[in-house]
């Protein structure tokens, strides 16, 4: 018997509480950003590159694709019942991007510790080439996730 927060969940309730999240999440929906919430710890996001994506050098700006990265992650996150936040993220760009491409963000959690998370987040073109790895550490709150409880309005 595990006794994790949001363990008991179901896939339903930890897809509510992300989309409440993403409701609010004004950059991701500007950017066209659309999430799938995949299981406990784990979302897939996609973006298709736009004309005004892209940087002096012709490829997709760098701050894009942590954007992707980021909303892939924080979703990933935030499936455990408790308002869960970023405390630290890095990437790594490892193939330059075009207009058109369409990208996908894999986020899985790689561990959980007290109210800290160690996620990693693998952005790939439609060839399944990676265009970049990110890593983000969260920390989680003692607020509950919108529908899990309470509002989430106080952190």
């Amino acid at each position: 018997m595990t006794t994790e927060p949001g363990a008991g969940l179901a896939p339903l309730s930890r897809a509510r509480g992300v989309a409440a999240m993403l409701a609010a999440d004004t950059a991701s929906a500007g950017a066209g950003i659309t999430v799938e919430v995949t299981g406990p710890g784990q979302a897939r996001a996609q973006m298709t590159v736009t004309g005004n994506m892209i940087n002096g050098h012709g490829t997709c700006h760098g701050g894009y694709l942590f954007l992707l990265a980021d909303t892939a992650f924080a979703c990933a996150c935030n499936t455990h019942q408790y308002m869960t936040f970023a405390a630290a993220a890095s990437i790594v760009f490892t193939a330059p991007v075009r207009v058109g491409e369409t990208l996908t963000a894999v986020a899985v959690e790689r561990s959980r510790y007290g109210r800290n998370g160690v996620y990693d987040v693998t952005v790939i073109r439609d060839t399944d080439e990676v265009v970049a790895e990110f890593r983000g550490q969260s920390r989680m709150t003692s607020v509950p996730l919108p529908g899990e409880g309470g509002d989430g309005a106080h952190a």
